[in-house]
């Protein structure tokens, strides 16, 4: 069925969707787009897209699927200027870590909801570009499958489908419910991250101390590497969930922060063993997210 896939966004998310499917064998011919003509250049060097577009309607305009996966801040503008050229059948999904958003942007422009699937691959590195992309980047990690009411059983089961091919393990989920719980464990670690260094870069200029650091730092600052555009448009587009979460987290700091201050060994001691024991008990690592191998 899907013998022409167009792909907005070539980068990490993108690049690795295309270059999974050819791994594991899928031959459809796969068509770029975006503004940078070198990069999309370069992608074709790379083997990761057939060919490329800079205008999104006439890259979707003959297309069986499509996969945008551009920060989500731009959803809004590019389901814009594609609708007016899909084709009815066309399928349409997305790669953002923001669902309700997205789905408020295709509910506004898209002819043909039923052909819409939403959807979020928890996979990811700090790496963005064209040259960010590789094809075990899914393998047994959780695809978020979040349809709407509208969305056709048919649609889902074709990009379902696809992200299997991708070596993902495809859940579903409520899309309300999907925004409140990434917005904890993965919107929220990213602030902290971001948080961490760019307080201890103000620090450092009063008194030189980051190339002190040692390898806890940087495992733990890791993802402050990520896009900044793209964490701000998270933030913009999960904001009433985001700040909820870091309510929380702000309640949970301040009770540490008077335990510190007030030498309560017991508090500090009982927070960092609940902390431990969840770690150890309940955090499953990627290569053990296929299913069968969860603890």
């Amino acid at each position: 069925m899907i013998q022409h896939i167009t792909i907005v966004g070539v980068g990490l998310i993108g690049g690795s969707f295309a270059l999974a499917l050819r791994e594991a064998g899928h031959t459809a011919e796969i068509v770029g787009v975006g503004r940078n003509p070198q990069t999309l250049a370069r992608a074709v060097e790379r083997g990761i897209i057939d060919s490329w577009h800079t205008s999104i309607a006439e890259a979707v305009s003959k297309t069986d699927l499509v996969l945008l996966a551009t920060p989500v801040g731009a959803l809004d503008a590019v389901f814009k200027a594609m609708a007016p050229a899909l084709g009815n059948d066309a399928i349409v999904t997305d790669a953002g870590s923001v669902k309700q958003s997205v789905i408020n942007s295709a509910r506004q422009w898209l002819p043909r909801l039923e052909n819409f699937v939403p959807a979020h691959p928890i996979a990811g590195t700090e790496h963005s570009g064209v040259e960010a992309g590789f094809s075990t980047l899914f393998r047994d990690k959780r695809l978020i499958l979040t349809p709407i009411n509208e969305t056709s059983p048919q649609a889902s089961s074709v990009v379902e489908n696809l992200w299997q091919a991708t070596g993902a393990v495809v859940e579903h989920m409520d899309p309300a419910h999907h925004d409140a719980v990434f917005a904890a464990t993965s919107h929220m670690p990213h602030m902290l991250a971001f948080s961490l260094v760019e307080t201890l870069y103000r620090m450092d200029k009063e008194s030189p101390l980051l190339h002190h650091t040692g390898g806890g730092f940087a495992d733990y600052t890791r993802i402050a590497s990520s896009d900044p555009v793209m964490w701000r448009d998270v933030c913009l587009n999960n904001r009433d969930a985001l700040l909820q979460a870091l309510e929380k987290f702000t309640a949970g700091l301040d009770t540490l922060v008077q335990a510190i201050d007030e030498k309560d060994a017991d508090t500090l001691e009982q927070l960092f063993t609940t902390a431990k024991e969840t770690r150890d008990s309940r955090v499953v690592p990627a290569d053990r997210i296929k299913a069968g191998q969860q603890k």
